[in-house]
């Protein structure tokens, strides 16, 4: 009964965790919305650009410590080794910490460099913004980590939300300011990038407010105990090794051996997390320059490159949804490899991949129907209506290459998904070069699509070849095009019927009417898909089922509404 109450209480903690992971980059996505509103295009371009270079910076500054950190803690809170745990912190945050101090200094003195680099001159003020960010933010980490080693998910779970609404919170206090000051495009955005060290600071001091009250009553709690037993009781009979064997007791090994330890484990962790924003982090480097040449000035060319950028939030929200799922799939998977269960392997992979491919084109097909009056709803105008129903399409490969990522690292395959992004990272510097200087921004975007579909297709290629996946295509490609097509045209013709009604209230043309034909078409394409779906028989009970965590209690809620016979 008590390691059952224990299993339970990590579970809950996973899923506290995984509900402010989500809140908190939704506040992260959408807040792109006003910033470019209140911004313009340029500070929306020039934002874009630094940005992703930060959260390089900051994934580098951290060096993977924090998941170190949770692991080694989570060791020695099994041995019952509580001081060894807050020293391993001690040590890691005092190492992320000069990291971040340094390579921020490095930030805001090699600023010059990095904007030749990116070959926009305009992004000087805000590399500088960004630089402030990185003082905070890798210690927050890694205090993070510390309590995710002790199974205590809420104070990383608070410290995110609250990071992420003091940083928008900043930004558009800051926007406010200076686009009433007349500021000009390089310092509203510089303002813009401050946000992201008032929010670090804020979840720096959340982390430490937490950590206070845990050193002061935490042990007292039980805390530490509570997770040994639960893990000798998840673990019988297995020796456990504790973070004083792997990472050195205080009396065996030296502090740089400990060091050592840590960053041995951490630094191919970051290595790996690199590899993710990398096709993003190409455009930073390659979309600017090469418009610069027909844009005319480096102003004009930041601000096509805000306008290429508007597409993302809303991409980015499927793909952050199928980010937030995936950690569903790892563990369900290595369990499933542990017990040589194959054929439910095979089902997982296949039905997971299926449905998240599905839910990806369905996102880009209602994306790109609506484009133009999501466009003037969120933006104010149709500027590059054509490149964001291109960059809509990016949605569903950027989902499938997700999903297939997780399914492969869950089946042991760690290096294989980050060697895919490098290629389709090449890919996309290869078709950047070619199609930017003849189509401009839509150039770009498709480019995006052929590598996020590239990434794809080399994952869901390696678990064919490795036996844990059968490609059918009329599963992938044929079924699914008459449900995507009644989608396409019921969020049309809803779109077109609420203009029509807009029009002769005389509202015609406006961001309210465009935002009723949006909401009105996104209704009416999600209706069609549910009933298309079920009436198509695309998904069975049994199958839903087989789906890890949120599967079996949706199959029940589906089968009480009689959408299963």
């Amino acid at each position: 009964m008590k390691s059952t109450t224990q299993a339970s209480r990590l579970l809950q903690g996973a899923f506290i965790l995984s509900a402010a992971a989500i809140i908190s980059k939704l506040i992260g996505t959408l807040q792109k919305i006003p910033l470019q509103n209140l911004g313009g295009d340029a500070v929306f371009g020039i934002y874009n650009t630094v940005y992703p270079l930060y959260t390089i910076l900051v994934t580098v500054a951290m060096l993977g410590l924090p998941t170190a950190i949770s692991k080694f803690v989570a060791e020695a809170s099994a041995g019952r080794r509580t001081e060894e745990g807050r020293r391993v912190l001690l040590l890691a945050a005092g190492i992320t910490g000069i990291s971040g101090l340094v390579i921020g200094v490095l930030t805001y003195t090699g600023a010059p460099i990095i904007a030749v680099w990116v070959g926009n001159s305009h992004v000087l003020p805000a590399l500088r913004s960004s630089a402030w960010g990185l003082a905070v933010v890798p210690v927050m980490a890694a205090l993070r980590g510390y309590f995710q080693g002790l199974h205590n998910m809420v104070p990383t779970a608070v410290s995110q939300i609250v990071e992420q609404s003091v940083r928008v919170a900043v930004m558009i206090g800051l926007l406010l300011y200076l686009t009433s000051q007349g500021a000009g495009a390089e310092s509203i955005a510089a303002g813009a990038l401050l946000g992201s060290a008032g929010g670090g600071a804020a979840g720096l001091l959340v982390m430490l407010l937490y950590w206070r009250r845990y050193r002061r009553g935490g042990s007292r709690h039980g805390s530490v105990a509570e997770i040994a037993a639960a893990t000798e009781a998840a673990r019988p009979g297995e020796q456990i090794v504790t973070a004083a064997d792997t990472v050195g007791s205080s009396t065996g090994q030296s502090g740089s051996v400990k060091a050592s330890k840590l960053l041995a484990y951490g630094v191919p962790v970051m290595l790996g997390a690199l590899a993710v924003p990398l096709i993003g982090l190409v455009d930073v480097f390659t979309v600017p320059r090469l418009l610069s040449a027909s844009a005319g000035s480096e102003g004009n060319a930041m601000a096509q490159f805000g306008v290429y950028n508007r597409g993302l939030p809303l991409v980015q929200i499927v793909t952050m949804l199928a980010t937030s799922l995936s950690v569903v799939f790892i563990p369900a998977l290595a369990e499933a490899k542990f017990k040589g269960d194959m054929k439910l392997i095979e089902t997982r992979c296949s039905l997971s991949l299926r449905w998240f491919w599905l839910l990806g084109l369905a996102a880009a097909v209602g994306l790109a129907v609506l484009a133009v009056p999501i466009n003037v709803a969120l933006y104010g105008d149709t500027a590059g209506s054509t490149t964001m129903t291109w960059l809509a399409f990016t949605a569903a490969g950027g989902t499938v290459s997700i999903i297939s990522a997780a399914l492969l690292q869950g089946l042991g395959y760690v290096r294989a998904p980050a060697l895919h992004l490098l290629a389709a990272a090449a890919l996309k510097v290869a078709l950047n070069l070619l199609l930017v200087p003849q189509q401009g921004i839509t150039g770009a975007a498709i480019a995006g699509v052929a590598a996020h579909l590239f990434a794809a297709a080399l994952n869901v290629l390696l678990l064919h070849r490795k036996g844990h996946l059968r490609l059918r295509f009329a599963d992938a490609l044929a079924k699914p095009a008459l449900l995507l097509a009644g989608l396409g045209l019921a969020a049309a013709a809803a779109s077109w019927a609420a203009g029509l009604a807009a029009t002769a209230a005389g509202l015609g043309g406006g961001r309210a009417a465009s935002l009723a034909q949006s909401l009105l078409g996104v209704t009416a394409g999600c209706a069609v898909f549910a009933v298309g779906a079920i009436a198509l028989r695309l998904l069975s009970e049994s199958e839903l089922r087989q789906l890890p965590g949120f599967g079996p209690s949706l199959a029940d809620k589906l089968k009480k509404l009689r959408l299963f016979p």
